[in-house]
């Protein structure tokens, strides 16, 4: 997710801490940070492509509306019901568009996506959820290595039917309960039987403190977990 300024649209946030909003696109640019590490340590037996969909969300007389009814990339029909909850209207074009294009073994997407995360886990640990229990697995020991450490939380019909709408395919929020697992939810429906793991960063990818080995600001979360999940990748390997 590259939102490189995200003020909430029609739904508009409020005014205090919106300053901080250039960073809803540090999903983004951890995937372009990994993929220029992981091209120069050049790992065989392995294909990585990355796609980084990227936008900006301001309120203006063309802008989506609550209500609005879109059509995805894969033909999926979603109910706006928050202009807010806009970064997973792009990602889920870019896996459907990803998957059909590259018909990858396994997908990965990275996100600021949802407050409900911070909630839940606060700035210390990074939301996981997965269709894949080895694919989380593997997340899940990488982000211990690079010090980066995960949560996974569940996924399920359950709160799939969260986000079931009357008049589309789907909404694009599914209320208060599990925000964080109704995004995910979201994704999921634009995945297919693709093994695919979510990593919302909301919470971890901006240091509101001063660490040891981290200055305040930014932190490049998940940059060391992906390079790491590459070079101990245990899945299907390339020839050549």
């Amino acid at each position: 997710k590259g939102l490189t300024f995200d003020s909430g649209g029609i739904s508009l946030k409020p005014g205090l801490g919106m300053e901080d909003m250039k960073y809803d696109m540090c999903g983004g640019a951890a995937v372009i940070c990994a993929m220029q590490a992981i091209a120069q340590e050049q790992p065989k037996g392995i294909n990585v492509v990355a796609l980084v969909p990227s936008t900006e969300n301001l309120p203006a007389s063309t802008a989506l509306k609550p209500g609005d009814i879109i059509t995805h990339y894969n033909g999926k029909t979603s109910e706006i019901i928050n202009t807010d909850a806009e970064g997973r209207l792009i990602l889920a074009d870019a896996l459907a568009y990803g998957i059909e294009k590259y018909a990858p073994d396994a997908v990965i997407d990275l996100a600021t996506l949802t407050g409900a995360v911070i909630v839940g886990l606060g700035h210390h640990r990074t939301g996981l959820m997965a269709t894949d229990d080895s694919l989380a697995n593997q997340l899940l020991v990488a982000g211990d290595r690079a010090g980066e450490p995960l949560w996974r939380l569940p996924l399920g019909p359950e709160y799939s039917e969260q986000i079931k709408s009357q008049v589309a395919d789907i909404k694009n929020t599914g209320g208060k309960g599990g925000g964080t697992i109704t995004a995910a939810a979201y994704l999921q429906e634009f995945v297919g039987e693709t093994p695919w793991a979510h990593l919302d960063i909301a919470g971890t990818a901006w240091n509101f403190t001063e660490k040891t080995y981290i200055p305040k600001g930014p932190s490049g979360i998940a940059v060391r977990t992906l390079v790491d999940l590459v070079r101990h990748w245990q899945g299907k390997k390339k020839e050549g």
